[in-house]
């Protein structure tokens, strides 16, 4: 069932649909702790129905310039849409229904930030989900977290940034990939809830930025 949900951020509303993949707090949370500057042109990798660069949006409207919006799923690709029409967003948003690997060298160095919740749980791991196009979003099975890595290292331009949300557990992952595609690891935020371990980090490089993490304050959800 198709349901429009009030994200509570300068009257913004995005359309869900529960028979798809919905979005959770870890997609607000990134929105809240990624770098904008002023100018930004802005892409959300495995964007869903659009709520990490619209959230970011509303956070930043003055700053950013414009927000691509890329995700493999049509039905997803198509909420979207309808959310970009119906917050009069046009001018500003675009939305691409693409495998992250099928992007064009035409999109080389184009962004100066890339945000992305991906897949947090690697190929053939957990418990299956019933439906494939739940499953896509939460494991690795149509993208890997090195093809991730290396596309946004393509399409940052130098000096550009790169955030993205993923499981505790697989820190030593993230930050290996990162590395190895030419993004120095900048700024890493864990995020706990209650007296628990944290069980989420947010974590931001630069392309070509020079090494030296800025390890925030943790951050209870």
């Amino acid at each position: 069932m198709r349901v429009l949900e009030d994200l509570n951020l300068n009257g913004l509303k995005i359309y869900q649909d529960d028979e798809l993949y919905r979005f959770t707090s870890d997609a607000v949370l990134l929105s809240r702790f990624a770098t904008v500057k002023a100018g930004d042109k802005v892409a959300d990798f495995c964007s869903g129905s659009g709520i990490v660069g619209i959230h970011l949006y509303g956070l930043n409207e003055k700053a950013v310039k414009s927000v691509t919006l890329f995700e493999m799923q049509k039905d997803l690709y198509e909420l979207s849409l309808e959310s970009i029409k119906f917050n009069g967003l046009q001018d500003k948003f675009f939305a691409v229904n693409t495998r992250l690997q099928d992007i064009g060298s035409d999109r080389a160095g184009e962004f100066s930030l890339i945000v992305c919740n991906p897949p947090y749980m690697e190929k053939g791991s957990g418990a299956k989900d019933e439906k494939e196009c739940i499953a896509v979003c939460k494991r690795e099975e149509t993208l890997s977290l090195k093809e991730l890595v290396f596309t946004a290292s393509k399409c940052l331009k130098f000096g550009g940034r790169f955030a993205l949300c993923h499981r505790a557990d697989r820190l030593a992952d993230v930050i290996f990939e990162l590395r190895t595609a030419g993004i120095e690891p900048k700024r890493l935020q864990f995020i706990y809830s209650g007296n628990k371990k944290p069980y989420l980090f947010c974590i931001e490089g630069v392309r070509g930025g020079k090494p030296g993490l800025d390890v925030l304050t943790p951050l209870e959800n």
